[in-house]
């Protein structure tokens, strides 16, 4: 009769009691970086660091064990993360598997890129291969995939046949003009995963799809094979856009074919206010992008613009709601032929937002989406009260203390 684990280490070395069976090093590997996950997945906060601070504790906790079992373990979890304290000290154990002596003895054999002409995301490829592929495994692709409108390395992927891989992505980016695919410098591809991927170690919560959790441990140890970027630059926070900058990327658009086709050269009057507002909101948006790029634009780009975060952060009167969407389609248009970007790809944004209008028209309407700072300047605005008269704005908080959530007293 089995009997219950007592510890997480118990439940690990109960879960690999198989390892020995395997047939090459990479079926270990791959055994224990899904082992990992589960840590990886549950943490809290620093994922990367809880993982590294359990195969510590793993070490520590099965140092006197002797079966083949838990030796090769640990093992395997010392190649897999050799930065956990004791991972130095781990040896082979007296029965270990013929395949023991190829974990993490892999060399890159190639290094790729691919995504879309949006840059909405981008996805790194590199293959490897162990030194002896008859007890190390196949060669195998490494693929993570970076999303630059949410800053993260979205999702990671371990599989093979390494070529069977590249193949079905090099036919995916030959047959879709909307796809770039490229050979990579290892050092930028290890530079930008991994920038990202220390993103995603400190989310509350991971993307719910993908094997991101089970495979982060073997990605991580195949990362650290390659070469360093050049430097190891911190990077700051984006320098703001001035306001000559601003300015001068709004005249130029102004003076664009696409703005002349919307009609937005020739806006004057009254509706000249609720122009620049909207460009100015546009501008702002892409400022809170981790790598600002007001010319980046995309379906997605769109939707994250139009259907949230202009909800959540403007206060738009009828003027500036009717004006919002046209100059987003201009802004988009101007920004796909600065970029060069293929005619079907500025259609296809175009035609997106132009079907987000009818849902960006109902947000407005209901206010649904608004901050509780947002909604309260609106009401602010609604009631007739100017914001830059203080006197009247403290009289107004005043009166509606109980409708804003404050205690009176």
């Amino acid at each position: 009769m089995a009997t219950t684990p007592q510890t997480p280490y118990e439940a690990v070395l109960q879960a690999a009691r198989e390892v020995t069976k395997l047939d090459c090093a990479l079926d270990a590997e791959m055994l224990g970086t899904a082992l990992l996950g589960s840590v990886y997945a549950i943490a809290e906060e620093d994922r990367g660091g809880a993982v590294r601070d359990f195969v510590t504790g793993f070490l520590a906790a099965t140092s006197r064990r002797r079966t083949p079992a838990a030796t090769t373990i640990r093992r395997v979890f010392a190649t897999l993360v050799p930065d956990a304290a004791g991972a130095a000290a781990v040896k082979p154990g007296t029965q270990a598997p013929p395949w023991s002596d190829q974990l993490g003895r892999v060399r890159l054999t190639g290094s790729y890129a691919y995504g879309d002409v949006y840059g909405d995301q981008t996805s790194y490829l590199a293959t490897f291969a162990y030194d002896d592929s008859d007890s190390g495994g196949p060669e195998h692709a490494v693929v993570a995939l970076v999303d630059h409108n949410i800053g993260i390395t979205k999702d990671v992927f371990v599989g093979g046949p390494a070529e069977r891989i590249l193949d079905q992505v090099r036919q995916m980016c030959s047959g879709d003009e909307l796809t770039w695919f490229r050979e990579e410098d290892p050092r930028r591809l290890r530079g930008e995963v991994a920038r990202h991927l220390s993103i995603t170690d400190g989310l509350e919560s991971l993307p719910d799809e993908g094997s991101l959790a089970t495979d982060r441990a073997l990605v991580g140890a195949r990362l650290a094979l390659l070469p360093a970027p050049p430097l190891a630059v911190v990077r700051d926070e984006p320098e703001p856009m001035s306001r000559e900058q601003s300015s001068a990327l709004i005249r130029e658009f102004l003076d664009s074919p696409a703005a002349a086709r919307f009609g937005l050269d020739e806006v004057d009057g009254a509706d000249l206010a609720s122009l620049h507002f909207c460009l100015s909101l546009v501008l702002d948006h892409a400022a809170t992008f981790s790598e600002p790029d007001p010319m980046r634009w995309s379906p997605a780009v769109a939707g994250l613009f139009l259907l949230d975060w202009v909800h959540r952060r403007a206060v738009l009167d009828m003027d500036d709601a009717a004006m919002l969407p046209r100059v987003v389609r201009g802004w988009a248009a101007h920004a796909a032929a600065r970029r060069g970007l293929p005619a079907p790809a500025a259609a296809q944004t175009d035609a997106a937002i132009e079907e987000m209008v009818p849902e960006f028209v109902r947000l407005y309407t209901t206010g649904e989406r608004r901050s509780p700072a947002t909604a309260a300047v609106a009401q602010l605005m609604a009631d007739g009260v100017d914001p830059n008269d203080q006197a009247a704005l403290e009289a107004w908080i005043e009166a509606n203390r109980e409708r804003l959530g404050e205690d009176p007293a």
